[in-house]
């Protein structure tokens, strides 16, 4: 059912060897995408098929597999009243991706929390810095391998009192 998307069959035309993988589950679409053209789909996305509303970034921890993260991309068509999900892969060490604040506004604040909160670096965001944790705060909280108890404190062991 996925494979008859319009969405899905116009990236796979336009976009061959970058379309990865295409899922369908509970009616919703998600394609993922190589990293490396993430920009250049989405502005296609945007200009040719009017998926005008980025609604969230964020991205999915995906610890001890390889690549570990997975950067979301959820976008909706107004006019066509569509929604679709867009995946890119990022590896561990480093984990990069181009930012699109150039094919979507909204993307800024999206991206820098997802940054703050997982630390993946979008490459060309305009101004890339934590959004919800302070400037002195160590690690990233969404990640699997974030201590539970914050950094630097003692793991809660029973009662207080």
């Amino acid at each position: 059912m996925a494979e008859n998307n319009r969405a899905v069959i116009r990236l796979k035309e336009k976009f061959p060897s970058a379309v990865l993988d295409v899922k369908e589950f509970r009616d919703e679409v998600t394609v993922t995408v190589s990293k490396e053209n993430v920009v250049e789909i989405c502005q296609f996305l945007k200009t040719e098929l009017r998926y005008n509303l980025l609604t969230d970034v964020t991205a999915v921890d995906y610890m001890g597999k390889d690549p570990r993260f997975m950067v979301v991309y959820n976008l909706y068509s107004i006019p066509n009243k569509d929604r679709l999900r867009v995946k890119a892969a990022v590896g561990e060490d480093g984990p990069r991706i181009d930012s699109v604040v150039g094919v979507w506004n909204s993307a800024n604040w999206l991206e820098r929390e997802t940054f703050d909160l997982f630390g993946i670096t979008f490459v060309g965001h305009p101004d890339l810095r934590r959004i919800l944790m302070t400037d002195d705060w160590e690690g990233h909280p969404l990640r699997k391998d974030y201590p539970l108890q914050g950094p630097g404190r003692e793991p809660y062991k029973g009662r207080l009192s």
